[in-house]
C-alpha cells in the first residue's frame, strides 16, 4: 500500500526526502568521504581479523570489542554509502521508504552500542574489582548472552521510533530537512500534524537507552578508579587504568555527541545538531580502531606478528 500524507483534508503519495545539507559544494568532500568510510572498513576488519586469529585474544574484553567493530562497520555503512552517492550524483533526493528502512537500522545499530559500551563498563569492572572471579563470572554463556541483549534491545528499541516516525504526516509529497541522513529528530520537526507523542517517545526512549547506560558507566567507573587507587604499585595502577581508558574515551565520544543530539533541546541550533550526528555517526567508528589499537599493548602486538609473518611468507 501506499504511503500517504495529508494536506488539507486530501490525500497524496509521500514519495521523497530531500537532504538539504547535500550542496554543490559537497561534491568536494567526496573523496573526504570516501577515505572516511575506508578507513572505517579496513580499521575495523583488522581489529576482527587479529581477533579472530589469535588465540590469546579470545577473551571477554576482545569477544566484546569485535562487536564493537562488527556495530561500527554496519553502523558506519547505513549513512556513508548514501552520502557517498548523493555527493557524486548531486541527488539530494532519498524515497520515503528508504528513508525510513535507513532511520530502522541506523537507531537500531545506535541503540545496540549504547548497550554494549554499558556491557564492556561492566567486563572491566568484573576484571578490576573482582579479578579472582573473573573467569568464573565472564563465562563463554554470559558474554554470548549480554552480547545478544545488545543486539536485540537496539533492534526492538528502533521498531518504536520507526513506526512513529512512519506515521507522521508532512505537509508536502516532497518533504525537506536539514541534514545528512534520515534520523528520527529533523523528520518529527518537520512533520505538520502534532507530534508531541512522538518528541516525548523520543525523549523517553532516548533517555531510557542513551542516558541510563551513560549514567551506569559513569557509577562503575567510579567504583573501578576507587578500587584502581587502592593498589599499591604505581606500576600496577597504571596497568588497570591503561586497560579501561580507551574505553572511557570511546564512551566520551560517542555518549556526548549522542545525548546532545537525542536528549538535548532541540532545534535552536541546527548547525551544532547537524555537527553532533556527523561525530557520532562518523567519528566514533572511526576513530575506535585507533583507540583499540594504538593504546592497547596486546592488539599492537598481535597485529605486529601477524603483519610480520605475512611479510616473511610474501617475500621469502
Amino acid at each position: 500500500m501506499p504511503l500517504i500524507v495529508l494536506q488539507h483534508q486530501n490525500y497524496t503519495v509521500l514519495e521523497n526526502i530531500v537532504l538539504l545539507k547535500f550542496s554543490d559544494g559537497w561534491f568536494f568532500v567526496t573523496f573526504f568521504f570516501f577515505f572516511i568510510y575506508c578507513s572505517i572498513l579496513i580499521g575495523n576488519f583488522c581489529i576482527l581479523t587479529i581477533i579472530r586469529i589469535e588465540t590469546h585474544l579470545h577473551t571477554p574484553m576482545y569477544f566484546f570489542l569485535s562487536n564493537l567493530s562488527l556495530l561500527d562497520i554496519l553502523y558506519s555503512s547505513t549513512t556513508l554509502p548514501v552520502m557517498l552517492f548523493n555527493c557524486l550524483s548531486g541527488n539530494k533526493k532519498i524515497s520515503f521508504r528508504k528513508c525510513i528502512f535507513q532511520l530502522y537500522l541506523f537507531v537500531s545499530l545506535g541503540g545496540a552500542e549504547c548497550i554494549l559500551l554499558a556491557i564492556m563498563a561492566y567486563d572491566r569492572f568484573v576484571a578490576i574489582c573482582n579479578p579472582l572471579r573473573y573467569p568464573v563470572v565472564m563465562s563463554s554463556r554470559l558474554c554470548a548472552s549480554l552480547s545478544a541483549t545488545s543486539w536485540l534491545s537496539g533492534f526492538f528499541n528502533s521498531i518504536l521510533h520507526t513506526v512513529m516516525t512512519a506515521k507522521l504526516t508532512f505537509c508536502r509529497s516532497e518533504q525537506n530537512i536539514n541534514h545528512f541522513y534520515c534520523d528520527v529528530p529533523p523528520l518529527v520537526q518537520v512533520a505538520c500534524n502534532p507530534t508531541k507523542v512522538s518528541k516525548i517517545l523520543l525523549y523517553v526512549v532516548s533517555i531510557f537507552l542513551g542516558f541510563t547506560p551513560f549514567l551506569y558507566i559513569v557509577i562503575t567507573y567510579i567504583h573501578i578508579i576507587s578500587t584502581i587507587m587502592k593498589i599499591k604499585s604505581s606500576e600496577g595502577r597504571w596497568k588497570a587504568f591503561s586497560t579501561c581508558s580507551s574505553h572511557l574515551i570511546v564512551v566520551t565520544i560517542f555518549y556526548g555527541t549522542a545525548n546532545f543530539n537525542y536528549v538535548g533541546p532541540s532545534g535552536y541550533n541546527l548547525e551544532m545538531e547537524n555537527l553532533a550526528s556527523l561525530l557520532y555517526s562518523i567519528l566514533t567508528p572511526l576513530v575506535n580502531p585507533v583507540i583499540y589499537c594504538f593504546r592497547n599493548k596486546e592488539v599492537k602486538m598481535a597485529l605486529k606478528k601477524h603483519f610480520r609473518y605475512t611479510y616473511v611468507k610474501t617475500y621469502r
